[in-house]
């Protein structure tokens, strides 16, 4: 097994897209997980690659979240659409990182992701609250590259 298919059991994988699931519930806002083997390079760069090959650059409020994660590198990036980015306190994925990151160095990873996912929902709840005509407009589970 490679070491993506390592990083989460079948059951973390569950609880994180049931994380997915819950902080989507109160929001119009979709967040989405994605890990690689490496980013082959800039971290960032690859991180936005991902964010627009997933469409989530696509979302009516421009409220997409990606927590993309380079698990060979042991490095991750949260990339937020424009929508998001402009209404978050300056300091907000400087402290949803750090939140995940302290899981992380202890090997907690889904841990770690469940704590940043539900933070970011948190937060596209209070500028994206859920609305009656809101839709699912992509996948929660986890993608793998």
């Amino acid at each position: 097994m490679s070491k993506v298919e390592d990083f989460l059991t079948a059951s973390e994988e569950q609880e994180v897209v049931d994380a997915i699931r819950k902080a989507e519930l109160k929001t119009s806002g979709e967040i989405r997980v994605h890990l690689e083997k490496t980013s082959k390079g800039d971290t960032y760069k690859r991180a936005l690659e991902v964010f627009h090959f997933l469409k989530m650059d696509n979302t009516k409020e421009q409220n997409g979240v990606l927590i993309y994660v380079a698990v060979e590198d042991k490095a991750f990036v949260i990339c937020g659409d424009k929508g998001i980015n402009d209404v978050v306190p300056k300091d907000f994925w400087n402290s949803t990182k750090d939140i995940i990151q302290t899981h992380f160095k202890t090997g907690n990873f889904k841990q770690g992701l469940v704590d940043g996912i539900l933070k970011a929902g948190k937060e596209l709840e209070t500028h994206f609250p859920w609305q009656h005509d809101d839709v699912n407009e992509l996948s929660n589970d986890i993608s793998k590259g």
